[in-house]
Protein backbone atom coordinates (compact mmCIF):
# COMPACT_ATOMS: atom_id res chain seq x y z
CA UNK A 1 0.00 0.00 0.00
CA UNK A 2 2.59 2.23 0.77
CA UNK A 3 4.39 1.85 -2.59
CA UNK A 4 1.12 2.59 -4.46
CA UNK A 5 0.56 6.17 -2.08
CA UNK A 6 4.58 7.02 -3.19
CA UNK A 7 3.84 6.26 -6.98
CA UNK A 8 0.39 7.99 -7.02
CA UNK A 9 2.06 10.97 -5.16
CA UNK A 10 4.88 10.93 -7.90
CA UNK A 11 2.48 11.13 -10.59
CA UNK A 12 1.11 14.07 -9.08
CA UNK A 13 4.47 16.02 -8.93
CA UNK A 14 5.07 14.61 -11.93
CA UNK A 15 1.80 16.39 -13.24
CA UNK A 16 2.06 19.69 -11.46
CA UNK A 17 5.46 19.98 -12.63
CA UNK A 18 4.52 20.22 -16.40
CA UNK A 19 4.45 23.79 -17.60
CA UNK A 20 1.66 25.79 -19.42
CA UNK A 21 2.23 26.24 -23.10
CA UNK A 22 1.04 30.02 -22.24
CA UNK A 23 4.45 31.46 -20.85
CA UNK A 24 5.44 34.48 -18.97
CA UNK A 25 7.87 35.86 -21.37
CA UNK A 26 6.56 34.25 -24.81
CA UNK A 27 3.55 33.18 -26.30
CA UNK A 28 1.89 35.95 -24.96
CA UNK A 29 -2.40 36.68 -25.09
CA UNK A 30 -3.64 39.99 -26.59
CA UNK A 31 -3.34 42.50 -24.52
CA UNK A 32 -0.45 41.18 -22.35
CA UNK A 33 2.32 43.88 -22.32
CA UNK A 34 5.65 42.71 -24.16
CA UNK A 35 8.64 43.92 -25.24
CA UNK A 36 8.78 42.83 -29.06
CA UNK A 37 6.65 40.78 -31.64
CA UNK A 38 8.41 37.85 -30.74
CA UNK A 39 6.51 37.12 -27.36
CA UNK A 40 3.15 37.54 -28.71
CA UNK A 41 0.64 34.74 -30.20
CA UNK A 42 -0.30 36.97 -33.15
CA UNK A 43 3.02 38.37 -33.23
CA UNK A 44 2.24 41.66 -33.24
CA UNK A 45 3.66 44.34 -30.27
CA UNK A 46 1.83 47.49 -30.54
CA UNK A 47 2.06 50.64 -28.76
CA UNK A 48 -0.09 53.94 -29.59
CA UNK A 49 2.36 56.57 -28.68
CA UNK A 50 6.16 56.60 -28.21
CA UNK A 51 5.61 56.85 -24.36
CA UNK A 52 3.19 54.21 -23.75
CA UNK A 53 3.42 50.88 -22.71
CA UNK A 54 3.42 48.20 -25.52
CA UNK A 55 0.87 45.37 -25.25
CA UNK A 56 -0.06 42.06 -27.61
CA UNK A 57 -2.76 43.33 -30.33
CA UNK A 58 -4.14 41.19 -33.44
CA UNK A 59 -2.75 41.51 -36.36
CA UNK A 60 -4.59 43.93 -38.90
CA UNK A 61 -7.59 43.04 -41.08
CA UNK A 62 -7.99 43.98 -44.74
CA UNK A 63 -8.83 47.98 -45.21
CA UNK A 64 -6.97 48.70 -42.08
CA UNK A 65 -4.06 50.49 -41.45
CA UNK A 66 -0.95 48.44 -41.30
CA UNK A 67 2.82 48.97 -40.75
CA UNK A 68 5.12 46.65 -43.66
CA UNK A 69 8.18 46.40 -41.09
CA UNK A 70 9.49 47.14 -37.93
CA UNK A 71 13.23 47.48 -37.00
CA UNK A 72 12.79 47.63 -33.66
CA UNK A 73 9.88 44.22 -32.84
CA UNK A 74 7.46 46.87 -31.85
CA UNK A 75 4.65 48.84 -34.06
CA UNK A 76 2.30 51.39 -33.77
CA UNK A 77 0.50 50.01 -36.70
CA UNK A 78 0.42 46.30 -36.72
CA UNK A 79 1.60 44.25 -39.75
CA UNK A 80 -1.71 42.45 -41.85
CA UNK A 81 -3.24 39.00 -41.12
CA UNK A 82 -2.02 36.21 -43.61
CA UNK A 83 -3.16 36.40 -47.16
CA UNK A 84 -2.65 40.39 -47.02
CA UNK A 85 -0.77 42.57 -48.05
CA UNK A 86 0.54 45.75 -46.70
CA UNK A 87 0.36 48.81 -49.66
CA UNK A 88 3.28 51.14 -48.63
CA UNK A 89 5.38 53.17 -49.84
CA UNK A 90 8.67 51.59 -48.41
CA UNK A 91 11.86 53.76 -47.83
CA UNK A 92 14.75 53.33 -45.72
CA UNK A 93 13.80 56.43 -43.76
CA UNK A 94 10.31 55.23 -42.76
CA UNK A 95 11.31 51.90 -41.57
CA UNK A 96 13.76 54.09 -39.15
CA UNK A 97 11.29 56.14 -37.80
CA UNK A 98 8.68 53.70 -38.12
CA UNK A 99 6.16 55.98 -40.49
CA UNK A 100 6.09 53.76 -42.99
CA UNK A 101 1.96 53.15 -42.62
CA UNK A 102 -0.19 51.95 -45.54
CA UNK A 103 -3.45 50.04 -45.81
CA UNK A 104 -3.79 45.80 -45.66
CA UNK A 105 -5.10 44.99 -49.12
CA UNK A 106 -6.31 41.29 -50.27
CA UNK A 107 -3.00 39.63 -52.43
CA UNK A 108 -5.02 38.20 -55.03
CA UNK A 109 -7.56 41.12 -55.69
CA UNK A 110 -4.22 43.55 -55.47
CA UNK A 111 -2.72 41.67 -58.67
CA UNK A 112 -5.80 42.13 -60.91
Amino acid sequence: MEKVLVLLLLALAVAYAVPDPRGLIINLKEGELCLNSVQCQSKCCHRDTGLSLARCAPKARESSECSAFTLYGVYYKCPCERGLTCEVDRTIVGSITNTNFGVCLDASRSRK
